[in-house]
């Protein structure tokens, strides 16, 4: 029979398929390790010589000291104001740029879940040849078989399935009793539906519940990021604002000190003080150098960090370029109602709606886990139209002809002895959305708290702002005073420059002051779970991917840099 050279051909292309394999399947070979790093690179710690990134400055001591340099004096000027900084902040700020993706792979979490009910194509095929003896001459000796099945099956979201088949197959035998030639086909119906365990749409939609459920929690913790990114530029551009007006100020009392020191010196040169009165000048304009230099630090610190939140090109955070700040501090004083800002956290709080969320999904799973704690109960039924002829043809004609039918019915029951394990499932999602109810209260208790902590921080901060005006005011005129006794002999340097410091100090007092009355209206704002400005803030999802909607579209390879695709 043509058969046996058609199974010889089959086996000898199997054999060759497995022995054109480069390596043994049976063995782990590098390959399969993925990509390994040099070994020494892993356990190797290099030291660090800073002589290869960095030249030593002429330390030579000098008795004189120099004039502070502003480093920033000659640096290109940017102005930003603050509705500025927060759209730049929005539009670029990497870490919102992670944040936002987050709702986009949860979305696909659920696209995952709503493909538990895709239709599936079914096929398959069988090729088999027999040639063995036989003991009686009703059986034949060489028989082939051909088999190809055909099929969808289709899930229900009731929790049943329905598979549709059309199973073909055609045998040739040498038996003499029978046709040496036979086709069969059927057109088969099956429905498997559950009774108990995992019926019902809702138990079968728990699973996306879940899911979306979930997507809904992703999106609620990206706005609780975007409100606290703003947030914080909000206090990043508050903060260069402090530290730059603290650095006007150290600016101011180094003035101060050298015109002290020059007092002093024409003083001690017409002989009317000893000459520690000038040391003691010198003493504070060094201190004075001192305080800039920390100042210069802490504006510079401050630049750095506003310009990571907004990222910026041309703004980078080694840019030369300097922000300048285009909105100035207003403090206006509000007399706000505790109970009313309170209802609005207990509203608009993320954190709320995140526990609200999961409290949902508690319900659903203990609707779930109650229902698998039912016995399986499952009906089936199955409608077949046989079909058998000498060919495909006349085969299919007699099965859509319907003239001999198959019917079966079905019916299984498990009822597990104790069922111990389900029912402590149930009694684990009781007790956790009962443990959630518990922490939604202590939430509110936090939220709340938070609320009230922030009013009374506001009020406090303005109060600080009238003490430190008036102190202000009061210094000024104290070190007036402290300056015209020293010319008129009474008073040492010392005591100048002591008056000297405390005013900085209260103008220090009152810029901080200021600045953190700012920055308690942002607290305020982030405590209800909005944001400061003067429109609406709308995010959107951002999905790297860009405009392909299908993984085919690109190409990854492990060894590529992280740059290319963003991942390791």
């Amino acid at each position: 029979m043509r058969s046996t050279h058609a199974a010889r051909t089959a086996a000898l292309a199997t054999l060759t398929a497995l022995a054109g394999c480069a390596a043994s399947p049976f063995a782990t070979t590098e390959a399969d390790r993925g990509v390994r790093v040099d070994r020494q690179r892993l356990e190797s710690i290099e030291r660090f010589d800073i002589d290869q990134y960095a030249t030593m400055y002429d330390t030579t001591s000098s008795d004189e000291l120099a004039e502070p340099v502003n480093p920033f004096l000659a640096l290109e000027e940017i102005p930003v104001s603050l509705e500025q900084a927060r759209a730049w902040t929005l539009g670029n700020n990497l870490d919102l740029q992670v944040t936002l993706v987050d709702p986009v792979i949860a979305n696909t979490r659920v696209e995952e879940e709503e493909a538990a009910w895709e239709w599936t194509f079914l096929a398959g095929g069988r090729f088999t040849n027999t040639d063995q003896p036989t003991a009686t001459t009703l059986s034949g000796n060489q028989v082939e078989f051909q088999g190809a099945d055909l099929g969808l099956r289709i899930p229900l979201r009731t929790g049943g399935v329905v598979d549709v088949s059309i199973p073909f197959s055609r045998t040739e035998t040498d038996n003499i009793f029978t046709n040496p030639t036979s086709t069969e086909t059927d057109v088969s119906v099956s429905i498997v539906q559950p009774l108990l365990r995992n019926a019902g749409r809702r138990t079968n939609t728990h699973a996306l519940r879940i899911q979306s459920l979930e997507a809904q929690i992703t999106e609620a913790f990206t706005k609780l990021e975007v409100i606290r990114q703003l947030a914080e530029a909000d206090r990043a551009y508050w903060t260069v604002y402090a530290t730059q007006e603290a650095l006007r100020v150290a600016y101011e009392q180094y003035q101060l000190a050298v015109t002290q020191l020059d007092v002093a010196k024409r003083r001690f040169n017409a002989r009317v003080v000893p000459e520690v009165e000038v040391v003691r000048a010198e003493e504070g304009v060094a201190q004075r150098i001192f305080a800039i230099i920390n100042a210069q630090n802490s504006y510079q610190a401050a630049q750095r960090n506003i310009k990571r939140i907004m990222n910026v090109d041309g703004l980078e955070m080694d840019s030369d370029t300097l922000i300048v700040l285009a909105s100035d501090p207003d403090p206006v004083r509000y007399n706000i109602e505790a109970d009313h800002m309170i209802d609005a956290a207990l509203a608009q709080r993320m954190e709320l709606l995140e526990l609200e969320l999961r409290l949902a999904q508690d319900y659903s799973t203990i609707e779930f886990q109650k229902n698998q704690a039912l016995p399986l109960a499952t009906l089936d039924y199955t409608y077949r139209s046989n079909g058998l002829g000498t060919g495909y043809t006349g085969a299919l004609d007699l099965a859509s002809r319907f003239e001999f039918e198959d019917h079966s019915v079905g019916f299984n029951v498990e009822v597990p002895i104790g069922n111990e394990a389900a029912e402590a499932r149930v009694h684990r999602a009781i007790l956790s959305r009962l443990q959630r109810l518990a922490t939604k209260d202590a939430r509110e208790q936090a939220i709340t708290r938070e609320v009230l902590d922030t009013l009374d921080a506001m009020e406090t901060t303005w109060q600080r702002i009238v003490a430190a005006q008036r102190t202000v005011v009061l210094s000024q005129r104290v070190l007036q005073g402290e300056q015209n006794q020293f010319e008129a002999g009474t008073r040492t340097s010392t005591e100048v420059l002591d008056a000297a410091t405390r005013l900085a100090e209260a103008q220090i007092a009152e810029i901080r002051a200021l600045v953190d009355y700012q920055i308690s209206q942002v607290d305020l704002a982030f405590a209800t779970g909005t944001l400061l400005g003067a429109s609406r803030v709308r995010w959107q999802p951002v999905d790297p991917r860009g405009p392909e909607d299908f993984y085919g579209d690109h190409t990854f390879d492990e060894n590529s840099p992280k740059s290319d695709h963003g991942w390791d």
